[in-house]
C-alpha cells in the first residue's frame, strides 16, 4: 500500500522572487514547462494536476490530440519540471460501479486522502459532469460513480474528511462555455453518494471585481495554513474580446469550509505574458494544482489552453495580500 506523499523541500520547484518584483507571485522564467507537443500524439497540454509520489512528482495531464478529442494521461518527474508524460492515455478499471462510459476527459485534479490518490475531472456522460477515480501508484487506475448529474465543472477534493465525510467544491455549469457560474460545495459518506449541496462563493458584482464577475470555479486542492484552507481558483470576465481567464485565492474557515473568510478583490495572476495572451485559447491563466512545504508554494496552471507553466509565491505574503485585498460578498 502506498505510503502518505511527502513533500522533499530541496526537491521543490522554486524560483526566487526576481529584483523589484512587488506581486505576491511570479512566473517562472522556464515557462512553459511543458510544451504543447510534448508527447507524439497531443496538440495541446494543459490543466494538470501534479502531487508528490516516490521521493519525485507524478501528474495526471491533460492532452488534447490531434484530432481535438480530450483525455487524461499519467505522468513522472523528478524534480517537478521536466516530465515524462506517456504517450497512452489512463485506462481505467471498474472501481465501485461497472458504469465507466465516458466520452472525453479533461482538466483533472489529484488529491491524496487516506491511503490513495483521488482523481477527479470534467467527465463526458451526457455532456460534463464530475468523474471520480483513484489510484495507488499510478499504474493501475479506478473509475467510480459520477459525482452529479451533468452538467457539472472543476471538481475539487478536500484532502481531508469533516465530521467523517468527503468535501468536494464544485461549478454547477451548462453543456457549452458557460457564461455563469459559482463555487458550490457537497459532501459523500463514500465517494459514491453525493449531498448536502451548498453555495460557497458567488460571482463578483462588476462594479466590485470585474476580472472574476462572469463565472468562478475552484483551482488547486486547498491546503491548510495557520488562517485557514488556502486555495486557488479562477475567475471569469467577458470583455469585447472573449472571456479572460485569471487566478485568485481564497480562504475557506478550517472546521467549515462553507465559510469564506477571506477573497481576492484583486488578481494574483492575470494573463500577461506571450505564452498566456496566445494559444488555442487566448488570455487564460487557469490553476489546477499546487505544491507547497508550508512556507513556500508552486502552483501549475494551464496557459492559453496549449501549455503547462508554474507560478511561486510565499504563503504567508499570499495569506497578507489576500486579506488586505478582500472581497466578501
Amino acid at each position: 500500500m502506498t505510503s502518505e506523499p511527502k513533500l522533499s523541500p530541496e526537491i521543490m520547484p522554486w524560483e526566487e522572487k526576481p529584483a523589484g518584483c512587488t506581486a505576491p507571485l511570479w512566473r517562472f522564467s522556464q515557462n512553459p514547462i511543458i510544451d504543447r507537443y510534448h508527447i507524439p500524439s497531443s496538440n495541446s497540454i494543459f490543466n494538470s494536476a501534479v502531487v508528490p509520489f516516490n521521493g519525485g512528482y507524478a501528474g495526471v495531464f491533460r492532452c488534447d490530440n490531434k484530432a481535438v478529442q480530450m483525455n487524461i494521461f499519467a505522468g513522472f518527474s523528478k524534480d517537478g519540471v521536466h516530465w515524462d508524460i506517456e504517450h497512452e492515455p489512463i485506462k481505467f478499471k471498474p472501481g465501485n460501479t461497472d458504469m465507466i462510459d465516458s466520452d472525453y476527459k479533461y482538466d483533472p485534479r489529484v488529491t491524496w486522502i487516506d491511503d490513495r490518490y483521488w482523481i477527479t475531472w470534467c467527465n463526458g456522460y451526457n455532456g460534463p459532469t464530475i468523474g471520480i477515480g483513484y489510484t495507488f501508484d499510478f499504474k493501475e487506475f479506478f473509475q467510480c460513480e459520477n459525482a452529479f448529474l451533468p452538467f457539472n465543472r472543476n471538481g475539487v477534493l478536500f484532502p481531508q474528511k469533516f465530521d467523517g465525510k468527503y468535501a468536494m467544491l464544485s461549478r454547477p455549469s451548462d453543456n457549452g462555455h458557460t457564461p455563469f457560474g459559482d463555487i458550490f460545495i457537497s459532501f459523500s459518506p463514500d465517494m459514491k453518494f453525493w449531498g448536502e449541496h451548498r453555495c460557497v462563493m458567488k460571482v463578483t458584482p462588476f462594479e466590485e471585481s470585474a476580472w472574476q464577475c462572469l463565472k468562478i470555479g475552484a483551482g488547486s486542492v486547498p491546503f491548510l495554513t495557520d488562517e485557514g484552507w488556502l486555495m486557488f481558483y479562477h475567475g471569469v470576465i467577458r470583455t469585447c474580446n472573449g472571456y479572460r481567464y485569471s487566478l485568485g485565492a481564497v480562504i475557506l474557515d478550517k472546521d467549515n469550509p462553507t465559510k469564506v473568510l477571506y477573497r481576492s478583490r484583486d488578481y494574483l495572476l492575470a494573463p500577461a505574458a506571450p505564452y498566456e495572451l496566445v494559444g488555442d485559447v487566448p488570455n487564460v491563466v487557469f490553476p489546477c494544482a499546487a505544491l507547497t512545504d508550508g512556507k513556500r508554494v508552486a502552483i501549475y496552471y494551464g496557459a492559453a489552453d496549449t501549455t503547462v507553466c508554474m507560478a511561486f509565491g510565499y504563503v504567508n505574503e499570499i495569506i497578507d495580500f489576500v486579506k488586505a485585498n478582500s472581497y466578501i460578498g
